[in-house]
């Protein structure tokens, strides 16, 4: 046999990692009473419409017990992509004006001496 196992031991799985939370206070009181109300509406309803209704109130029920919402985490990491990217073009736009005011500056200096090399070109070229 060789020493090359093909299956990695796994260190941990969602479900034995514990995200951090990112859902308190009031929001979080907000999602166990809202998930109790819907999981109640769902179940005395009962159907396809209980059952989703039993599903959205787990769901609520779930993210109050846990504080944890995967749905607010991937908002806040695209929110903070966004302003990295804002920052990013507003270095660039400032790093574009500092171009622009020395390209300005050096050519404020330069002379015309009256030879243009589109209509007489050098010989030789």
């Amino acid at each position: 046999m060789s020493d090359n196992n093909p299956f990695e031991p796994i260190e941990t799985t969602p479900f034995q990692s514990h995200p951090p939370q990112n859902v308190q206070g009031w929001e979080r009181i907000g999602s166990l009473a809202g998930g109790v109300l819907m999981m109640g509406k769902g179940l005395r309803r009962g159907g396809v419409v209980g059952l989703a209704q039993l599903a959205i109130g787990g769901m609520a029920l779930a993210r109050g017990i846990t504080g944890h919402c995967s749905a607010k985490s991937l908002l806040e990491k695209n929110r903070q992509n966004l302003n990295s990217a804002r920052a990013r073009i507003e270095q660039a736009g400032d790093e574009l004006s500092r171009l622009k005011a020395n390209a300005e500056a050096a050519t404020g200096t330069a002379t015309v001496t009256g030879n243009d090399s589109l209509d007489s070109p050098k010989v030789g070229l």
